[in-house]
């Protein structure tokens, strides 16, 4: 593995498991990593594992995680060249990325302006078109009720209201008629400034009971640009995903290889760099349509890790150290059934209600074909201002029979004290016949067990 040679010290400006995935990956590439905690993860474990930690701040992520001054000083201080940002906090921040590259500091993803198309929906979904890649049939942002209504009538009920800058399920509402959409419209504006900091949204047509379908993409700074097959994601609450795998059941070997040429070609009209996802919805008929690009690395990117024996995050980083791709598009094969399960602390019986306290005993699974890529330890305890995810537990088969098993058997063995989790959500999901059969979608949780 060739070691980093233009990036020595690189600050991972996140916490949780992300932040320990990075700090092994810099170790192992003969980099020195920068931990940032909070005061509210002064107990965490990736401050620890790090090779220099220092506080930024009190523990909501506005004192700290999202204190970008407080960063820049990290950044300062410890004399660190580049900065890993892993997902949420700065990720998609292209302003952030922007200061970072002002500073002659590597940020360890995409370049600002391209932040800036993949980060807003509308612009995305004309690069989308630009490329030739399917689109949901919809609207620019529309700034007016009446607008609003216009579109809706072309298109057809039932619509989808989206947030421009929106991301992760937030800022979505479904209107079935003309009522509902007069009557949500401003509610989804509203809810766009609040978690967006920009109140634009837009109109699509609405596909019932899709599939949701990743394509994982790798992109260097010589032009190159591959992707390593798709993720399935249609196991998700209210829009947020709980259960990921590779590959889907669902797709034929032809739209599995038209999606990933799409997907490049998006990532090539953007002028892509580094690791990132396109997202698409897939209708009854396989018929596929572009729904965003996250500039950043996803939470389940070890599905496609196994699936296909490439080290995605070591990618991340020595791509943003100049490094070429050593394979083509031919090279790349998905070699197991991998099936990923978010081991969030929340209350599965409560509508996936926020469970914080301390982890009061812990047992993690472990044997052939069982991953576990987690920060959390007995006695740990959960801060209350951060993200619910406590960790993931990833496991692989050579049949999606066997990885299905293998999930049992690995869920089984997890045991998590004092606070609620997702584990016996997943076990009941992989019972369920219409996960088995591969003909669940994205509406299953919501109206089997949510409704």
């Amino acid at each position: 593995m060739p070691k980093l040679k233009n990036i020595k010290r690189i600050l991972v400006a996140n916490r949780g498991e992300i932040a320990v995935r990075a700090i092994r990956s810099i170790r192992e590439l003969g980099g020195e990593s920068v931990a940032i905690y909070s005061e509210g993860d002064k107990n965490s474990i990736h401050k620890d594992l790090a090779d220099i930690s220092i506080c930024i701040g009190e523990a909501p992520p506005s004192k700290s995680y999202l204190n970008i001054p407080a960063i820049l000083s990290a950044i300062e201080i410890t004399g660190a060249d580049a900065v890993y940002p892993g997902y949420g906090f700065l990720a998609e921040n292209p302003n952030f990325a922007a200061i970072c590259q002002k500073s002659n500091v590597e940020f360890i993803g995409p370049a600002p302006e391209v932040l800036e198309i993949v980060g807003d929906k509308a612009k995305a979904r004309e690069a989308a078109i630009r490329a030739g890649v399917p689109v949901i049939p919809g609207s620019p942002p529309v700034e007016t009720l009446k607008e609003a209504l216009t579109v809706a009538k072309q298109i057809g009920y039932p619509v989808l209201i989206k947030a421009a800058a929106g991301g992760g399920g937030r800022g979505m509402r479904i209107a079935h008629t003309e009522q509902e959409l007069t009557r949500l419209l401003p509610v989804a504006q509203r809810e766009a400034e609040a978690n967006f900091g920009d109140p634009r949204v837009y109109i699509e047509k609405y596909i019932l009971n899709p599939k949701h379908i990743e394509i994982q993409i790798l992109a260097d700074k010589h032009g190159n640009v591959v992707h390593l097959g798709e993720r399935e994601c249609s196991i998700q609450r209210r829009h947020q995903k709980l259960l990921e795998e590779s590959p889907s059941v669902f797709l034929t070997e032809e739209i599995r290889k038209k999606m990933g040429k799409a997907a490049v070609k998006f990532a090539k009209e953007v002028g892509y760099t580094g690791v990132g996802t396109v997202e698409f919805i897939v209708d009854k008929d396989r018929n596929f349509y572009f729904i965003e690009m996250n500039g950043r690395i996803q939470v389940e990117h070890p599905v496609t890790e196994i699936t296909t024996g490439i080290d995605i995050v070591s990618w991340q980083l020595r791509i943003a150290d100049g490094q070429k791709l050593p394979f083509s598009q031919e090279d790349i094969k998905q070699q197991y059934y991998t099936i990923e399960f978010r081991i969030n602390s929340e209350d599965p019986d409560k509508g996936f209600q926020p469970n914080v306290g301390t982890i009061e005993k812990l047992y993690l699974p472990g044997g052939y074909g069982v991953r576990v890529d987690t920060h959390i330890y007995g006695g740990y305890q959960i801060p209350p201002y951060y993200d619910s995810l406590l960790g993931k537990i990833i496991v692989f088969g050579k049949t999606r029979e066997e990885a299905i098993e293998r999930g049992k058997r690995a869920l089984k063995e997890t045991l998590i004290e004092g606070v609620k989790t997702t584990r016996d959500f997943h076990l009941k999901i992989l019972e369920d016949e219409d996960f088995l059969n591969g003909t669940h979608t994205t509406t299953l949780v919501d109206e089997k067990y949510l409704s």
